[in-house]
């Protein structure tokens, strides 16, 4: 498709290969050269593309942009977004299901494998110019042979068993759907109704939920107490979803072993926040997207979304309330 000067949309905080693809399409405008005159640019916009939640979908941000049809979002989770309120402007929404369910269930597993083998404290011994010899007492934990439960088994919770089953790992799992019996017999899961069967008998939980009224606070200080104190927690949905303080205080009191978090709330923690002073919580700054190919991919799909809109064409990823 020819680059088409006449669409405006703005963006923030992309790569800049990633704004070749959105110039194949679009006029840009950046946020902030927006904001310096809304006047000037608000009526041309037709498009705008949030990545990391940024720009907020404001009401005010709303009105000044008179010729929006859609916001697309990079990634997939829209608990962010207002989209009953949007909707009433006659925006629509997107975001981009799929693309990124690989590197997110990769991140999951290099969360898990590196809090169960201390592989960050190894590394600090390692480079520590005062090492001169390894300490043999700060012992792992077996990945091989062990119990995952999947908390959330969509896309990314179901690409998360594909790699655990390399491990040969006993995966169980707990979804408001139970997934079809070919889906099970493939990765080797075992359904489990009640969330708390499967936090009684799992080694690692794994958290891959949307951020719901339903699913905010999902693991709280009752859900922790029913692990077992050998297990580990991750978390690679959003950070409401975990009672931080609840998970505080599991860590310090040892009811679990750890937890290995790419998510928090807010992001990033206040400094002072005691989650990252714990030497059993071992946490990343929400990079489960972060590879170059699936943040070109999410672009991309972005871009087909936004262009959709753009034409009146129905829009591949439109999320609809249901």
């Amino acid at each position: 498709m020819s680059p088409c000067p006449n669409r405006f949309s703005f963006l923030e905080g992309y790569i800049e290969e990633s704004v070749d693809i959105l110039k194949r399409h679009f006029h840009i405008v950046c946020h902030k050269d927006f904001l310096q005159n809304p006047a000037l640019h608000g009526p041309k916009i037709q498009a705008v593309f949030m990545w990391n939640c940024c720009p907020a979908a404001e009401p005010s941000l709303l009105k000044s942009l008179p010729s929006l049809k859609v916001i697309t979002n990079g990634g997939v989770g829209i608990d962010h977004l207002d989209v009953s309120l949007i909707n009433s402007f006659g925006v629509k929404v997107a975001n981009t299901p799929g693309v990124v369910s690989d590197a997110t269930a990769d991140i999951a597993m290099g969360l898990l494998l590196a809090s169960a083998r201390n592989i960050v404290e190894y590394n600090m011994i390692a480079v520590d110019p005062k090492t001169n010899y390894v300490p043999q007492n700060l012992m792992g934990v077996e990945v091989t042979g062990s119990t995952l439960g999947i908390i959330g088994m969509g896309d990314i919770g179901y690409k998360i068993a594909q790699r655990s089953k390399g491990f040969n790992m006993r995966i169980l799992y707990h979804n408001r759907n139970r997934r079809s019996a070919e889906d099970e017999q493939a990765v080797g899961a075992t359904y489990c109704k009640n969330m708390d069967d499967l936090l009684k008998e799992s080694d690692f939980v794994a958290l891959a939920v949307s951020l719901t009224s339903k699913t905010t606070g999902l693991i709280g200080r009752r859900e922790l107490s029913v692990m077992k104190p050998t297990a580990t927690l991750v978390n690679v949905s959003r950070g409401l979803v975990v009672d931080q303080d609840a998970l505080v205080e599991a860590l310090r009191s040892g009811t679990i072993r750890a937890a290995a978090l790419d998510v928090t709330h807010p992001e990033p923690l206040p400094r002072d926040h005691p989650l990252l002073s714990l030497p059993n919580a071992l946490i990343t700054p929400h990079i489960g997207t972060n590879t170059f190919a699936t943040t070109m991919k999410m672009v991309e799909r972005m871009v087909e979304n936004a262009v959709a809109a753009v034409k009146g064409l129905p829009l591949p990823d439109e999320v609809k309330l249901k």
